[in-house]
C-alpha cells in the first residue's frame, strides 16, 4: 500500500484517469505503450504489490491474478493471490527479478490512500513505487514506472481504512488496469531473439551430429 504519487515521476509524462471514464483503459494504453515500446528488447516485468489479508491492499494480488490468466506475450507477472508480493518478501521477489531478468524494465502497481475526491483515480507516471509509504513501512522503492490505484480516502487510521475498503471498488479498478496491460501487451511487438543467439542454436544440430561420428582417441 503506497501514499498518493503526485511527488513520483514527471509532470510530462504522468496520467490520472478515473476508472469509470469511457475512455479510461484507451488512455491508459496509450500511455503505457508509449512509456514501454522504447524498452521492448529488454525483459518487461510487471510487480503487483499487496496482500489478500486485507481488501483495501489486495488489488495488486487481484490484477496479477487476471494478468496469469491472460497468457501475455511480452510482460512476465510477479505477485499474485496465490503467491502475493508483500512487505515480508519484497526484498526477496525484488531480488529474484534481477536474477532472472537482464536488464528487467519494471512496472510496478500498488493501491494507495488518497483525497475524498480522488478515490477510483488511477495513476500512470515515471519513476518507482515506494511500498508501504500510506502504514509508515519502510520499504524498498520499486520500479522504473508505476501505476497506483487510489482505493479509499488517507490521512487517518490507515489499517482500519484498509480492511474497510469496498471490494467492488477494488474490483472494478483490477479490472481496469488488468484490460489495459493486456491491450498494451497486445500492441507490443514478439521480443526479439539476437542473431548470435540465432546463429548459436542453428549450430548446436549439426555439433551434435560431429560429435557422434567423432571417435574419441
Amino acid at each position: 500500500m503506497s501514499t498518493n504519487h503526485r511527488l513520483f515521476g514527471k509532470k510530462n509524462t504522468s496520467m490520472r484517469v478515473h476508472m469509470e471514464e469511457d475512455t479510461a483503459i484507451e488512455q491508459l494504453t496509450k500511455h503505457l505503450y508509449e512509456m514501454t515500446e522504447v524498452h521492448v528488447k529488454r525483459d518487461l516485468v510487471i510487480v503487483c504489490i499487496g496482500t489478500d489479508r486485507s481488501t483495501g491492499d489486495s488489488l495488486g494480488p487481484l490484477i496479477g491474478s487476471k494478468l496469469e490468466s491472460m497468457n501475455l506475450k511480452r510482460f512476465h507477472i510477479y505477485g499474485t493471490l496465490e503467491k502475493p508480493v508483500h512487505a515480508v518478501n519484497l526484498e526477496e521477489r525484488i531480488a529474484e527479478v534481477k536474477e532472472k531478468h537482464s536488464r528487467p524494465f519494471i512496472l510496478a502497481i500498488d493501491a494507495c490512500l488518497g483525497r475524498m475526491n480522488s478515490v477510483g483515480k488511477i495513476t500512470l507516471a515515471e519513476g518507482p513505487v515506494q511500498p508501504g509509504a500510506a502504514v509508515q513501512k519502510k520499504l524498498p522503492s520499486i520500479g522504473d514506472i508505476h501505476m497506483t490505484g487510489i482505493v479509499n480516502v488517507g490521512g487517518m487510521m490507515e489499517y482500519f481504512v484498509l480492511q474497510n475498503t469496498r471490494l467492488h471498488t477494488v474490483m472494478q479498478m483490477a479490472d481496469t488496469i488488468a484490460k489495459t496491460i493486456g491491450a498494451t501487451d497486445a500492441l507490443l511487438p514478439e521480443k526479439q531473439v539476437s542473431p548470435s543467439l540465432l546463429q548459436s542454436l542453428r549450430m548446436k544440430p549439426q555439433i551434435l551430429l560431429r560429435s557422434k561420428n567423432e571417435t574419441p582417441m
